[in-house]
């Protein structure tokens, strides 16, 4: 009911990446030979990807956009997001061989092993939305500075792709580059043949890219969250195993490995970590979150060290979340602050619900180690 057949996506402007929601009705659509919900996913992730939520250029998904068309994003992008939406995107191909859901996993894993992945490992948590005191500054164009940089056979074709040729889309004095003639009707449009399209619409993005490289770039927070690289790791392990990637299985396990030194500390895992200092008693989406990544990463490639991990993990979860008596785990541990309110969170929203997670990680748990207190 919440579906936009117009553009894709669920509800109205602002419209947010629902991952979660996806993910689930596209199960669904497996599991039931539902054309209904597999048609709900596929096309509200080709409008995403061909929108300009979609950095065109360097890969990534920002956190919304501000219209329902997917046109202008809140430009910040979020390291949760990204995480999940490569899973997402990895299991749509999948299931359709769509040759843009590929790129779009490539671009983003390209894009975080780039500018997300610490020297140490670890994954950070997301780039501003601001440069020089303007939100989107980094990412939007002038006209006349695109076709000064391209040749006029590039030029011609990155117009008609992108909507240079239409009004401005960012508050009337600029462009955001999305797809808005699909590569088809480009190729009828301009009488090209497809590698001759291909050829000059890589060789105008890369020119591009190179050009936006010398701007001032966006401020990065640094801080690199359990939880958060959890859901990264995740999403890069299943993106290796599915396009056969050891590059990306390595950054996936860089990850793990920095969050396992760093973040697990005396037999209790920290939830943050930034400049030298790991800290604060980690929470329910942080235990759940890695045990799931370390599933995902033992599928593609098995270490011990992750075995052992994931059991430590489990144990700790159950002994410090769990309530025995009603069943569920808490969104803080027994021996954390009193809080007024203890949560018991089930619902999933930007990010999924730690206890969905949990309990589909420690089923998996229980498959792979016959433990069945998990």
């Amino acid at each position: 009911e919440n579906f936009d057949p117009v553009f894709g996506g669920l509800g109205d402007a602002p419209k947010f990446l629902h991952p979660a929601e996806l993910d689930l009705l596209l199960r669904r659509s497996k599991a039931t030979d539902n054309k209904q919900a597999a048609h709900v996913v596929n096309f509200t992730l080709q409008q995403m990807a061909h929108g300009g939520l979609y950095d065109q250029l360097g890969g990534g998904f920002c956190r919304y956009s501000v219209d329902e068309r997917w046109d202008i994003p809140h430009f910040e992008k979020m390291l949760y997001d990204n995480g999940l939406l490569m899973g997402l995107y990895c299991f749509a191909w999948q299931s359709n061989q769509n040759p843009l859901f590929a790129r779009v996993v490539e671009q983003t894993a390209t894009w975080l092993m780039r500018e997300m992945q610490s020297p140490e490992g670890g994954y950070s948590s997301s780039l501003d939305a601001d440069s020089e005191h303007e939100e989107g500054k980094f990412y939007v164009w002038q006209r006349d500075e695109i076709r000064q940089l391209l040749s006029d056979d590039e030029y011609t074709l990155i117009a008609a792709y992108y909507g240079l040729n239409q009004p401005a889309n960012f508050e009337n004095h600029s462009w955001n580059l999305r797809v808005s003639m699909p590569p088809s009707d480009l190729i009828k449009e301009l009488d090209l043949n497809s590698r001759q399209a291909t050829e000059r619409l890589l060789s105008a993005q890369k020119k591009l890219f190179a050009a936006r490289e010398q701007r001032v770039r966006p401020g990065r927070d640094e801080k690199i969250l359990s939880a958060w690289n959890g859901l990264m790791i995740a999403g890069m392990a299943k993106a290796a195993k599915v396009f056969n990637r050891p590059d990306w299985l390595h950054s996936a396990q860089q990850a793990m490995d920095f969050v396992r030194s760093t973040l697990w500390c005396d037999g209790k895992l920290l939830a943050t970590y930034k400049d030298g200092k790991a800290h604060l008693n980690a929470y329910l989406d942080d235990h759940a979150f890695l045990l799931n990544a370390l599933l995902e990463l033992m599928q593609v490639e098995f270490r011990d060290a992750d075995l052992a991990f994931a059991t430590q993990l489990a144990d700790a979860l159950l002994e410090r979340f769990e309530d025995a008596e009603a069943g569920g785990f808490f969104f803080t541990s027994h021996d954390h602050e009193v809080l007024i309110q203890r949560n018991k969170i089930g619902q999933d929203n930007a990010t999924p619900s730690g206890n969905g997670i949990a309990a589909q990680a420690l089923l998996r748990l229980t498959l792979v180690t016959g433990e069945t207190k998990y």
